[in-house]
């Protein structure tokens, strides 16, 4: 094997991690139906439980596990606080695992 091809698939530790996270985000139900609703628009922290019939508390911890990975961002309004996904190759690999799904 070419050193070329060899390089392209050896990974780091630290993106071995961050991939590993990435689809440990990917793998939680609701945290992909927070994604999903989060893909177009921003939404409150009320809405988003609201909407997917959640307790606050719980949409509260996975929008922090969410941040903490840099797939969802937020702005304050007030005490309101609004999330919105903050990273665009996420979330065309949901929209293509969830085309994925359907087939």
């Amino acid at each position: 094997m070419s050193i070329e091809k060899r390089t392209q698939h050896e990974l780091d530790d630290e993106t071995l991690f961050v991939v590993s996270q990435t689809f440990k985000a990917l793998s939680d139900p609701t945290r992909i139906r927070i994604l999903n609703m989060l893909c177009c628009e921003e939404h409150s922290v009320n809405d988003i439980a609201e909407t997917l019939d959640l307790n606050q508390s719980a949409v509260s911890h996975q929008l922090r596990f969410l941040k903490n990975l840099r797939l969802v961002k937020f702005r304050r309004e007030g005490t309101t606080l609004y999330y919105s996904s903050d990273d665009d190759h996420i979330i065309n690999l949901l929209h293509q695992a969830i085309d994925h799904a359907k087939h």
